[in-house]
């Protein structure tokens, strides 16, 4: 399965840096040009549990193709957030629920230097966008 242009992209932006510290900065970039949320989207539904910091997801589908927006008040985790959309949205809710978006971080290396809190906060953001896709692939 072929990943969206934007994804492929970051994939390889990331794959020029070899220092940690230039990864970093690039995804907190990535976090930056986020369009931020509207105050009325960040709401209790709307919110990822599991996150140590505040992250909010917003997904709104198209027959089977989910889109997603989303926002974190930590620099790293918006930049994370960044990165899920880019491999997630707009493609069809059967492709995001088979996509495993972990092992995917792991191939590029995106979790090794994240700490236990992060790591588990990303694992959230990826269950609730694939349990979403699973429910509407299975409606």
């Amino acid at each position: 399965m072929t990943h969206p242009q934007a994804f492929a992209d970051i994939a390889d932006n990331l794959s020029y840096l070899d220092d940690w510290e230039d990864r970093y900065r690039y995804i907190i970039e990535l976090g930056q040009a986020l369009p931020p949320l509207a105050e009325a989207e960040k709401k209790a539904e709307n919110k990822v549990h599991g996150c140590v910091s505040q992250v909010w997801l917003v997904s709104n589908h198209n027959g089977a193709n989910l889109a997603y927006r989303g926002e974190s008040d930590a620099m790293i985790v918006r930049g994370l957030v960044a990165v899920l959309i880019a491999l997630y949205s707009g493609r069809p809710a059967r492709e995001i629920a088979e996509t495993d978006a972990i092992a995917i971080f792991d191939e590029l290396g995106l979790r090794e230097h994240l700490t236990t809190q992060r790591s588990n906060g990303l694992v959230a953001m990826v269950n609730r966008m694939r349990g979403e896709a699973k429910a509407l692939a299975a409606a």
